[in-house]
């Protein structure tokens, strides 16, 4: 189908635009971005930078995508920001493009910004985040899938959030969430496994068992973080998806796990 651009609408020369874009009134698109097909920006929308947006993208009213890094350190160059297909940026959202030239920020598919959230430079970001109003990640922040954001949050530079984990409302993230958890309060601790999130996402009776497990010897055992993964390995379901899930983001874990009640 044939582009639906607004008369109003800024397309800076350069831009490239796929099949069945729509960019409504007073939007701007700049020179460098790449919108894909089937894409809405609606009125007032922004797309700057070396940014590139993947398919059937929705952008409402006054959000930034791509815009210039926060960081201080930025040299110049052209960093950017790579987004997968079928993401949602609702009002007032910004995303800021990486910091060092020829870096990204990067998200994947099907994730929901809800207003005036926040992504910062050098996030990556995986598939299927809801993040709520007004939270944030900070810089060089990593999300795994199936995460969910509550309202006003905040993340540290360089923490993780684990797969399928939730960060309840006002939440104050300074460590690692760890997969599968949720997390709360400021500073947020471990307060369970997110099983309701689980089960929307199919997971099963004997997968949720296995989850309680290891987070029972992670929380509630009253072992130090070593002796916890030490007995994570020993452990007769070390071999399940969810086990080597959970050891893995614990290997690469730099500032720690938040700690439980």
């Amino acid at each position: 189908m044939a582009q639906q651009i607004h008369p109003t609408a800024i397309i800076e020369p350069g831009a490239q635009l796929g099949d069945n874009v729509t960019v409504g009134a007073y939007a701007y698109v700049g020179g460098k971005a790449v919108i894909g097909p089937g894409t809405v920006l609606h009125h007032h929308a922004n797309v700057e930078g070396r940014t590139t947006i993947g398919r059937e993208c929705e952008i409402f009213p006054f959000a930034c995508v791509g815009t210039k890094t926060h960081d201080l350190k930025f040299k110049g160059g052209e960093p950017g920001l790579i987004v997968g297909d079928r993401n949602v940026f609702r009002e007032y959202v910004s995303v800021h493009g990486a910091t060092k030239d020829g870096e990204f920020t990067r998200m994947g598919n099907d994730n929901v910004m809800l207003a005036y959230s926040h992504i910062a430079h050098d996030c990556i970001v995986g598939h299927h985040l809801v993040m709520s109003a007004q939270s944030a990640l900070a810089g060089h922040v990593l999300v795994e899938d199936h995460v969910n954001i509550g309202w006003g949050s905040g993340v540290h530079q360089f923490c993780r959030l684990g797969a399928q984990s939730m960060l309840g409302g006002m939440s104050k993230i300074v460590q690692d969430v760890p997969p599968y958890v949720i997390a709360d309060g400021n500073p947020a601790i471990a307060r369970s496994i997110n099983k309701v999130g689980l089960e929307r996402n199919g997971f099963t009776p004997v997968q949720l068992e296995a989850i309680k497990q290891l987070f029972r010897l992670v929380y509630r055992a009253g072992l130090n973080r070593t002796q916890a993964l030490d007995k994570l390995r020993e452990h007769s379901l070390s071999g399940t998806d969810e086990f080597k899930h959970f050891l893995a983001f614990a290997d690469r874990s730099e500032r720690g796990f938040i700690a439980g009640k």
